[in-house]
């Protein structure tokens, strides 16, 4: 049994950002089945979905930042909506911020409040890890608190297997953890284990851009240090929907090569 596969458009944001069209034509070219949104750009979601329709790419899922879905939800709710998408993804909480022992309880009544208001307009709300979850507070990962306190009526997982292997679980392993809560999982590759950089991407002014070429940085599924025929199967075993391909950065080929390369490699597993 296989799944279909989507492209996080973040990792070809730049591409999308200037023709958005066009770019949702190469996606589907390369034979991507759906797409995960990470921003409109200021793009008619009208005309996103029309184009959609046209090629026959799904939109299946959208990134949005919490602060806008605290501040501004019932536009999130407008604007996915007409696009189609069944699931609102938090990409990242700040760790500083909203995942330290005192701030973790008004985080997760948040989201709480978040989950309701999506699942009341027919969405699943999901979170996106990334490693910094994987710290522990009271001996438990600050992952699991999460999903330990919000129902999962109210809460689904999307997880990243780059993160979670960074974070030093097996993404393997995790996937089955959380059987019949994982509707869609990430598909990313990376190499190397340092932490240099690793969040310049989302915010973090501090994290250098100049790497060595031994210290971390991201691949083409299938081109870096994880096991995907079992990641794979553990999608399907757990339940999950779709599987979601993303590229934080593509530094020694452009993004839409790097994500053609994905495909290719997933086709070779026959996916």
């Amino acid at each position: 049994m296989t799944l279909p596969v989507a492209l996080q458009l973040f990792s070809v944001r730049d591409t999308f950002e200037k023709d958005p069209m066009g770019t949702l034509k190469q996606v589907k070219e390369i034979g991507y089945d759906g797409v995960e949104f990470a921003g409109l750009f200021g793009n008619d979601p009208k005309a996103l979905r029309a184009e959609l329709d046209t090629l026959g790419l799904r939109a299946i899922s959208a990134h949005v930042p919490f602060k806008e879905l605290c501040e501004d939800i019932d536009t999130v709710i407008t604007n996915y909506k007409i696009l189609g998408c069944d699931y609102i993804v938090i990409p990242w909480l700040d760790a500083k911020k909203s995942l330290t022992a005192e701030t973790l309880p008004e985080t997760i009544e948040s989201v709480k409040k978040i989950g309701k208001a999506l699942k009341d307009a027919g969405f699943t709300l999901l979170y996106h890890n990334h490693n910094f979850e994987f710290e522990k507070l009271d001996g438990e990962y600050i992952l699991d608190i999460l999903y330990n306190k919000v129902d999962p009526s109210l809460l689904q997982t999307e997880l990243d297997t780059c993160w979670v292997n960074v974070g030093g679980e097996d993404p393997t392993q995790y996937i089955l953890k959380y059987s019949s809560r994982s509707p869609v999982v990430h598909l990313k590759d990376f190499v190397g284990g340092g932490k240099e950089g690793l969040f310049e991407l989302i915010g973090d002014e501090t994290a250098k851009m100049e790497k060595k070429k031994e210290e971390f940085d991201f691949r083409p599924v299938g081109y870096g240090v994880q096991n995907f025929p079992s990641i794979l199967d553990a999608a399907v075993k757990a339940g999950a929907k779709w599987v979601v391909v993303e590229q934080d950065r593509s530094t020694e080929r452009a993004p839409l090569e790097a994500v053609k390369m994905s495909k290719e490699y997933l086709a070779t597993l026959g996916w």
